[in-house]
């Protein structure tokens, strides 16, 4: 099961028959306009600092844009026009309009202004040829503008000593910096922001202004910074008065009239119109207390909070000003429920190098289950594969799935103590989770797992993230199907012994689990940072402590008639993301695991064990077919008939190390209405083992051998950006494959020259496995 089975030698032919149609299309694009019109080919702005030539391009009128990628996107439109009469893919040519360049040139002397360049002047030169035109912004940037001194109007003393005490928290405002009017309007912003968290709540951005005097010697200017007062007299404190909770009776909204709860209970009226909801989990998020001063920051926590609870489809807050008490603010949230219950099926069909299958699953889901909006989630999942080439399909089945899993999240913290603004940076869960996994390989072994566990999870800050597991309880039952009485079975598991001794097992495990996340929130965006990832998984310890405080010298110790796991499986993964502008990006990528038995265990679970490969990992191979280090199913499996029986076995290690690097691109902005993104990338890493009992010395880790232990290949992908989700589809090709002597590692010559006789060798060798260079990978959502 090395990849997919796509004739590499039908793929090629269509793909460069698309691109000489493209080419030949963009090429032409001239003879699809009118004499009198001229495609843009190439715009340039001229003499002006580098550091502002990207910002500076994006006030080009985007109509007459050149277009990138040689012309492809306007091959496409035009490819697609010409024989679907569709305007959904790529994009127009575009073409040449006087008033659009006057508009840009415009646009571009104002950005320069506003970066402190106050005698900007830009022209404009246009060259046509045949039909294309060339278009040059030639910019005379002038000096450049100093701030020499910055003063503050501020009449109201009280702002004014809140402005001095809270601005050097904020301001990028300072003398001698040169002048820009981004800083301006980050001020005015701050501003804004601070007074609104200090009880404001009819303050607004046109109060803070500023004056720009330009007119001084040596490129020097100063800058006056004014909060008006309204017209009224002096801004107005206000505090929180009583809080209406109201809860619609049910997703249609409010009814005409609205009979509101007597009750008032800690300063909020709350009205459940819908019957639904417990008074506890919904007022737990409502951060706006009576008597405490207006602040935006809690306002917008309260909308947020109100909002991950997940069971609204929509939350409004508002605020009625108390006609009896001066500077008071009665917040009204009207909370409007969302469809409570749902019902999700979903399948795929994995198409593998000589195997098919199908995987089902229904997902069953109750936002609010015991009223306090709790969730709960109950999946049914099975699966089968095949072998093709005996039959029809399914006639040649090998391995059977199946799983059933329930999951209750509840929206906080379940501890014995209190926590003070729970929820502040992030919704709190308390996760109980209950799962059972049947996995059977036909003629090999039968394994059931049984997994229990309670997880808390909490937020630091907005992107750093907390997740323990205090209680995670894990039963496994395996059995050999193997008759291993025989000289055949006897065989295999001497030459398998270690993983197969792994699927037979049956113990118990007893740990706890914690990892910590940094960045998670950011991994959409296209800012520069970088994103971690820890975790570790210890178990046994506390039961081997039990153990020897009973004095109990049994070994392996048992719990519940089980002999207990011990290990630590500590595993950390990192990224950069590096924006390159203009909807580019760069990635790198590293994940590194190891997991270690001790005391009571001389081997971890077979479910802990790591695996290389896969769409989200080194995609030049399948997953779980790269290692463990220099392993080779025909070198370790002399048999034939041996190799048939452990077909699809999982090659598997105790040790990983995974590294990526891939460059994100864009290729066509309308496609079918959607983004079509490119990426290209080099993958590398393998998994190993590390302790001992294994009869393999090949899939050990060797640090003076790790060069020739490196699994690496590199590749191409597309993305298809529905915004909310992403398909993608990526091509892996293999570069170095560690399963052949140092030699003959570099897999990637044979692509070239006598691929057919090293595939040929290959199969002769490790039949029924065959070798394939290129591995097809669909997912959904990006790798990493």
């Amino acid at each position: 099961m090395k990849a997919y089975s796509i004739d590499k030698n039908k793929f090629p032919f269509p793909a460069i028959l698309l691109f000489i149609i493209l080419f030949v299309t963009a090429c032409s694009s001239t003879k699809l306009i009118d004499k009198n019109q001229a495609i843009v080919k190439s715009i340039k702005i001229d003499s002006i600092p580098s550091k502002y030539n990207e910002e500076a391009y994006t006030y080009i009128q985007k109509d007459i844009r050149p277009a990138p990628k040689l012309g492809i996107m306007v091959g496409l439109y035009d490819m697609f026009y010409t024989l679907f009469k569709t305007k959904s893919v790529g994009k127009p040519a575009p073409l040449m309009d006087s008033t659009l360049v006057e508009i840009s040139r415009a646009q571009v002397e104002k950005y320069l202004m506003s970066k402190g360049y106050f005698m900007a002047r830009v022209q404009t030169e246009i060259n046509i040829k045949k039909q294309r035109a060339k278009v040059v912004y030639k910019a005379s940037p002038g000096p450049a503008f100093f701030i020499a001194k910055i003063n503050y109007k501020i009449p109201d003393t009280v702002l004014s000593k809140l402005y001095d005490v809270k601005k050097v928290d904020f301001t990028h405002l300072h003398v001698g910096m040169q002048y820009d009017d981004d800083s301006l309007s980050y001020e005015r912003d701050q501003v804004y922001a601070m007074m609104k968290g200090a009880g404001y709540y009819d303050f607004s951005r046109p109060y803070v202004r500023f004056t720009v005097d330009s007119a001084l010697h040596n490129s020097k200017t100063n800058v006056v910074l004014l909060i008006d007062n309204p017209e009224n007299g002096k801004h107005q404190k206000y505090t929180i008065g009583q809080t209406n909770i109201l809860i619609a009776p049910n997703s249609n909204g409010f009814p005409d009239s609205i009979r509101l709860n007597p009750r008032t209970v800690r300063g909020i009226r709350y009205t459940d119109l819908s019957k639904r909801y417990r008074r506890a989990p919904i007022v737990r998020y409502d951060f706006l207390k009576q008597g405490e001063t207006y602040d935006v920051i809690k306002e917008n926590l309260t909308y947020d909070r109100l909002y991950e609870l997940n069971v609204f489809k929509n939350v409004k807050l508002e605020y009625s000003k108390n006609k009896d008490t001066a500077n008071v603010l009665d917040p009204i949230i009207q909370l409007t429920p969302q469809k409570r219950m749902s019902n999700r099926v979903e399948g795929e069909i994995p198409f593998n190098a000589g195997t098919v299958g199908f995987t089902v699953g229904d997902t069953y889901v109750d936002n609010n289950i015991f009223h306090g909006s709790e969730r709960f989630e109950f999946q049914v999942k099975g699966g089968l594969q095949s072998r093709i080439g005996s039959g029809a399909f399914f006639s040649d089945i090998y391995q059977r799935d199946f799983s059933v899993s329930g999951t209750l999240s509840v929206p906080r913290l379940m501890v014995p103590f209190d926590i003070p603004l729970m929820g502040k940076n992030g919704m709190p869960a308390t996760i109980f989770s209950s799962s059972y996994v049947f996995s059977l390989q036909q003629n090999i072994f039968v394994r059931r797992v049984y997994l229990n566990s309670i997880t808390y999870q909490w937020y630091e800050t907005k992107s750093k993230v907390h997740s323990f597991t205090p209680l995670n309880l894990e039963y496994r039952f395996g059995g050999l199907l193997l008759d291993t009485t025989t000289a055949y079975g006897k065989g295999i598991v001497a030459d398998n012994s270690y993983n197969l001794k792994l699927l037979a097992r049956k113990d118990i495990t007893l740990g706890m689990k914690y990892a910590y996340t940094v960045n998670a929130d950011k991994l959409l965006s296209t800012k520069d940072f970088v994103y971690f990832r820890g975790d570790i998984d210890i178990a046994g310890n506390m039961l081997q402590a039990a153990s020897k405080l009973i004095g109990e010298n049994q070994y392996p110790g048992t719990f519940l008639g089980l002999p207990f796991n011990q290990y630590v499986r500590p595993e950390v993964d990192v990224r950069w993301y590096n924006n390159l502008g203009l909807n580019r990006q760069f990635v790198a990528h590293l994940n590194t695991g190891v997991g270690y038995a001790y005391g009571n265990s001389t081997a971890i679970p077979f479910e802990k064990l790591f695996y290389a490969g896969g769409s989200t990992g080194i995609r030049a191979w399948q997953a779980r077919t790269l290692g463990p280090g220099n392993y080779n199913r025909g070198n370790s499996v002399t048999s034939q008939a041996a190799r048939e029986t452990l077909y699809g076995i999982d090659q598997l290690g105790e040790m990983h190390i995974e590294a990526n690097l891939e460059y994100r691109f864009r290729l066509i902005d309308n496609f079918f209405g959607s983004k079509l993104n490119g990426a290209t990338f080099l993958d590398a890493g393998n998994v190993w083992n590390i302790s001992p009992h294994n009869p393999q010395p090949e899939t050990y880790f060797n640090f003076k051998n790790i060069g020739n232990q490196i699994g690496v290949g590199t590749g191409f992908g597309l993305r298809y950006d529905l915004q909310y989700f992403i398909f993608r589809f990526d091509v892996g090709i293999k570069l170095r494959d560690p399963q052949f002597d140092p030699s003959q590692q570099w897999v990637i010559t044979k692509l070239f020259s006598g691929g057919k006789e090293f595939k040929s060798d290959y199969e002769l060798k490790n039949s029924p496995d065959s070798y394939h260079f290129f591995q097809y990978n669909f997912g959904i959502g990006l790798p990493f």
